[in-house]
């Protein structure tokens, strides 16, 4: 589709990024993670110029250099530290009485000063991170009187980013893992290869990146000036993964890298087709969903995979390597005359049996080098090694299974913890996959599962978030995705479950957004956001009002004047009614200061008769993508919702009377979905004209109300605008509307539907 318009809502999100209000400090301490115990005193510890910082011991040194480092990025303070232990300062120390684990620490702040102890550096550093977020006050900053005694609830607290789909450079890695040692996560788990990208230098196999790094993405986003194909291209080098994992250390963060076996290789097979399955020479995948393209199982390929993972073992320190194992289709293994052999060969009963064999081989070689191989809970589905550890996506069950095997497991189910879905279901949120994981949503979430016996649960390694790329395709996403979401995980990581309250977090937490945006940071803002809702009585020239936050701050405030909102204006209540034209400015609001930008929205006549894309439901009430438009290729891209498996959309109880046809504005979009055995759910109606028919029924399977054919293609602007006269005149009636043709290797998707009136005597 060629250069659909922005959103207007992608504009009010990039606005309220901008322009969001500085917030005041919430009432000292209100730190994320909530410490495991800690005691409020009274006074404080005032820090400035001269307040001076003492490392007791070699290995303090690194805890105050951070701490001293993160003060003057963020406090604009510059602190010394010095030789002396001074008589009131800040201390940081080595004290192996001071906490059982490895990463607890002890912090004491006074009058007279403040000290961290910890039993060992990794402990240090968080205490550190504490002490920085204690840090209170605009002009003078000071340290309240407080004692925390504090250490995690999981070893494995985890995010996970998928560069392969969409790359992102060093510096914005760097970024994010700044955000999780301030969150106090400490594992970077890096998905570096799949269909769509081969993102490491194996510098035994430069084909990898030469070829595999680079992709021609669908549509007008993948052609240049005259057609010519235009790559997207990206990997890091040796030298960068170094970089990024040396820095990774400094802030106590494990870098965990994935290489997927034996699925999601289409990438590595387009650079050496030899190790694929069918021989053929394949381009690197350019759509999403799941490729049937599988490594091979011989001999010259399981040298070729243990190659690559010396190289990745001699680049990550870390205990553990992640081999995939996930959504690995067996179509090709199963008509391979040459797998099948290899099946009977190895004595893999099938084809589950065979990559069960691969990974049991991959980690006999990962444990001669002294690292652990982690996968995800798909290879549960073979013989798994006794150490595997799982990683449990799909849903919680994997994780029960393993621990229930005596295997150790981290829980990340994708209906919970998968940052790719979208924050809310405001129309702002940009391109994202199906469903909504809202901030509680994460913040509820319990990663130990009650089926297990208390002796299987400490096999529960801890949880991670993940964060897949497909629709993720700037870093500006990758951070709306991720924050302040992080934040909820990092509680459920870190503090006792005991500890935990949703209502608490939710006062805490805008104490954080300014720490956000010191660091640079561009937090989501729609969980801030308010929802203004409006159900017009047009006969009557009314419309109803309802407000909502998807976060659950409950201190909403409005104008009807076109004012902006203060703690003054009236706190919503409860649906109000106002007469037509009306305007609606509405905030959330905490210690009387707004979380961030006023929505605003109008209502008159035309706008109760239009519903653009992101405001219209899905009739087979099925959660829907948010796509975007394949153009232009540089800038902002118009979002849509589609159910790529059953194309419609729904008007739920549209009012008719009066309405003489439905105005349909459509644009098309690249079908560029793998769907592997999921090819059969996708529906469409065949068409019944060269270019097909929209067609507009009464609910989902009712009678057809309008239908008009459509062009081979759309206008110059991308869209196609068609009047459907209604044949029957309904008071009011679900609006379903569809397309039909095929939807590949293109499809229609509603932009706009307004209905339009009958003209009344006089010509108005």
């Amino acid at each position: 589709m060629n250069r659909l318009r922005p959103s207007p809502f992608r504009a009010l999100l990039a606005c309220a990024l901008l322009l969001a209000s500085p917030l005041l400090p919430a009432a000292s301490p209100a730190l994320i993670p909530a410490p495991a115990h800690m005691e409020a005193g009274e006074g404080g510890f005032a820090v400035n110029a001269q307040t001076q910082v003492y490392a007791e011991g070699r290995a303090a040194r690194a805890a105050a250099a951070r701490f001293v480092a993160d003060v003057a990025r963020t406090r604009g303070l510059s602190l010394r530290i010095v030789a002396k232990r001074p008589k009131a300062g800040i201390v940081f120390a080595i004290d192996r009485k001071a906490s059982a684990n490895a990463e607890g620490y002890a912090l004491r702040a006074g009058r007279g000063g403040v000290t961290v102890k910890a039993a060992d550096p990794r402990g240090l550093f968080y205490g550190a991170v504490t002490l920085w977020q204690l840090l209170d006050g605009d002009g003078g900053l000071h340290v309240p009187a407080v004692r925390i005694d504090d250490a995690p609830r999981f070893a494995w607290r985890g995010v996970m980013l998928d560069s392969a789909r969409h790359f992102q450079e060093v510096e914005q890695i760097k970024l994010v893992l700044d955000a999780m040692a301030m969150h106090k996560l400490n594992v970077f788990h890096w998905h570096l290869t799949d269909d769509q990208g081969w993102r490491i230098e194996i510098k035994r196999y430069p084909k990898l990146t030469d070829i595999g790094a680079c992709r021609i993405p669908a549509g007008d986003a993948g052609a240049g000036d005259g057609g010519t194909p235009v790559r997207y291209c990206g990997h890091y080098t040796q030298a960068q993964i170094r970089e990024v994992v040396r820095y990774a250390a400094e802030r106590q963060i494990t870098v965990v890298p994935e290489i997927d076996v034996p699925g999601h290789a289409t990438a590595a097979i387009a650079a050496y087709s030899e190790f694929g399955v069918t021989g053929q020479t394949l381009s690197v995948g350019n759509g999403w969903g799941v490729y049937p393209n599988l490594f091979n199982a011989d001999e010259a390929t399981m040298a070729f995979l243990e190659n690559v993972f010396a190289e990745v073992i001699a680049l990550f320190p870390g205990r553990y390597v992640h081999i995939g194992g996930d959504e690995a289709v067996k179509d090709q293994w199963q008509a391979s005359a040459r797998v099948q052999a290899r099946m009977r060969e190895v004595g893999a009963r099938d084809e589950t049996q065979l990559q069960a064999w691969m990974i049991a081989r991959l980690n006999r070689f990962l444990e001669a080098h002294q690292r652990r191989l982690i996968g995800w809970d798909e290879i549960l589905d073979g013989d798994l090694p006794a150490d595997a550890t799982v990683m449990s996506w799909r849903g919680i069950e994997g994780g029960i299974a393993a621990a229930r095997g005596g295997h150790d497991a981290v829980m990340t189910p994708s209906n919970l913890l998968y940052l790719n879905r979208p924050q809310s279901d405001l129309p702002s949120e940009p391109p994202s996959h199906p469903g909504t994981t809202t901030l509680r949503n994460v913040y509820d979430y319990e990663p130990v599962p009650a089926a297990l016996a208390p002796a299987q649960r400490k096999h529960i390694l801890g949880l991670q978030a993940n964060l897949w790329t497909e629709h993720v395709r700037t870093f500006a996403r990758v951070q709306h995705a991720l924050f302040p979401r992080l934040a909820a995980v990092a509680e459920t990581g870190w503090s006792p479950a005991e500890r935990k309250d949703y209502g608490d977090f939710l006062a805490r937490l805008p104490a954080q957004l300014p720490w956000y945006r010191q660091f640079g940071i561009a937090y989501a803002t729609t969980p801030f956001q308010v929802w203004i809702d409006g159900t017009g009585d047009i006969p009557a020239g009314k419309v109803s009002v309802a407000l909502s936050n998807p976060s659950g701050y409950r201190d909403i405030r409005y104008t009807t004047d076109g004012s902006e909102p203060t703690a003054q204006s009236p706190r919503y209540a409860a649906p109000f009614v106002l007469p037509l034209p009306a305007q609606v400015k509405a905030a959330a609001f905490a210690d009387e200061r707004a979380l961030t930008t006023a929505n605003a929205r109008g209502f008159d006549l035309a706008s109760l008769r239009t519903r653009g894309n992101t405001t219209l439901a899905s009739c087979s009430g099925e959660a829907m993508l948010r796509l975007e438009d394949d153009g232009p290729r540089e800038g902002e891209r118009a979002n849509f919702n589609v159910d790529i498996l059953n194309p419609c959309w729904l008007w739920p109880k549209a009012d008719l009377r009066g309405i003489a046809a439905i105005e349909l504005r459509a644009g098309r979009l690249p079908y560029n979905f793998e769907l592997a055995h999921d090819e059969s759910q996708r529906k469409f109606t065949p068409a019944g004209t060269p270019g097909g028919e929209a067609e507009v029924r009464a609910g989902c399977k009712g009678a057809v109300l309008a239908r008009a054919p459509l062009p081979a293609r759309p206008g110059a602007d991308g869209f196609a605008t068609l009047k459907l006269p209604l044949r029957k005149q309904p008071a009011a009636q679900d609006l379903c509307i569809t397309f039909s043709g095929d939807t590949r290797p293109a499809m229609w998707v509603v932009d706009r539907v307004t209905l339009v009136p009958r003209k009344q005597r006089g010509g108005r």
